[in-house]
């Protein structure tokens, strides 16, 4: 089970930290991933981290602003959100993938969760 939190209102060029609590005893086998939704879009990828940390992801529209981070002691995975913009408003979404492979693709994780709302006013 994922649980998201860290979300709400926050005005342009701010921050936030998003974290995604992971229950179970095998968090630190699963790559994870974050994902966003606004309304009438697709889910878009937004970054992914694999087992250990040590391998990122990130898409385009956030390269250099945000920031995936993990705490296997915490089964805890997190996304540091800077320099925030109108276009960040979503739903964000944590997600977990079997294997090491990082993947930028919503069918490849299998597990999710309900997400959290970020919201930049314009």
């Amino acid at each position: 089970q994922l649980v998201e939190s860290g979300g709400g209102l926050v005005q342009t060029g701010g921050s936030l930290k998003l974290s995604c609590a992971a229950s179970g005893r095998t968090f630190s086998l699963y790559t994870m991933g974050w994902f966003r939704q606004a309304p009438g879009n697709q889910r878009e990828f937004v970054a992914a981290i694999s087992w250990s940390g040590g391998r990122t992801s990130y898409s385009n529209s956030v390269q250099g602003r945000f920031t995936i981070s993990r705490d296997n002691t915490k089964n805890t995975v997190y996304l540091q959100m800077n320099s925030l913009k109108l276009e960040d408003s979503a739903q964000y979404y944590c997600a977990a993938k079997r294997g090491a492979e990082i993947a930028t693709t919503a069918d490849d994780y299998y597990s999710w969760g309900l997400g959290t709302q970020v919201t930049v006013p314009s």
